[in-house]
C-alpha cells in the first residue's frame, strides 16, 4: 500500500474509533453533567493543543514537511489551546466563559478544516512520512477534537431544558 492510502486509511479509521471510543465512553459521561461542566470537559482537551506547535519544532518532523501546512496548523492549534484555558480560567465569570467557548470551538474547528485544506493543496497524504512522531496527531487527536467541537456547537445552540417547578408538602400528595 502506498503511504498516502495508509495515511488516509487510518484517518478515517481514526474518526470510527474516536466515534465509537467517544459515544460509548464521553458522550455519556458529558450528558449527565451540567452544561458548564460539559464545555469545561470539552475546554479541558482542547486547553493541550498548544502541542500543535511541535509541527514546527526542528527534528521531530521532517524539514520537508511542508511549511505552509506546518506552520499555520501549529499556530491554529496554539490559538484554540489559548482560548480553551482562558475558557477554564473565566468559568466563574459565566459570560466570558461562554464567549471562550463559542471562541475556542470556532478557531479550533476552522483550523481543523483549513487544516485539511492545506494538507489537501499540499499533498501531505503522499508526504505522511514527514509527519514524523507527529503522525499520531491528525490520526487520533484531531478526529477527537473534531467530535468535541461539533458535540460542543450542538449543545451552544440547542435550547436548554426549563427548570420543573418542585412543589412541596401536601400539593404534590393530590
Amino acid at each position: 500500500m502506498s503511504p498516502e492510502i495508509i495515511f488516509q486509511l487510518h484517518l478515517v479509521l481514526g474518526y470510527v474509533a474516536c466515534l465509537l471510543c467517544f459515544s460509548a465512553y464521553a458522550l455519556p459521561r458529558l450528558k449527565s453533567m451540567p452544561r458548564v461542566e460539559a464545555h469545561r470537559a470539552i475546554a479541558t482537551l482542547n486547553s493541550f493543543r498548544f502541542f500543535g506547535l511541535v509541527f514546527i519544532l526542528p527534528g521531530v518532523v521532517s524539514p520537508n514537511l511542508p511549511a505552509s501546512f506546518a506552520t499555520f496548523a501549529a499556530y491554529g492549534d496554539l490559538a484554540t489551546g489559548l482560548l480553551a484555558m482562558l475558557a477554564l480560567l473565566t468559568v466563574r465569570i459565566r459570560p466570558l466563559f461562554w464567549l471562550f467557548v463559542v471562541a475556542f470551538n470556532l478557531v479550533g474547528a476552522v483550523d481543523i478544516i483549513l487544516d485539511y485544506y492545506h494538507a489537501i493543496r499540499v499533498g501531505l497524504p503522499a508526504l505522511a512520512g514527514q509527519l514524523g512522531a507527529t503522525y499520531v496527531i491528525p490520526i487520533i487527536y484531531v478526529p477527537m477534537l473534531m467530535i468535541t467541537h461539533f458535540v460542543a456547537f450542538y449543545w451552544l445552540v440547542r435550547p436548554q431544558p426549563k427548570a420543573t417547578p418542585v412543589l412541596s408538602g401536601d400539593a404534590t400528595a393530590s
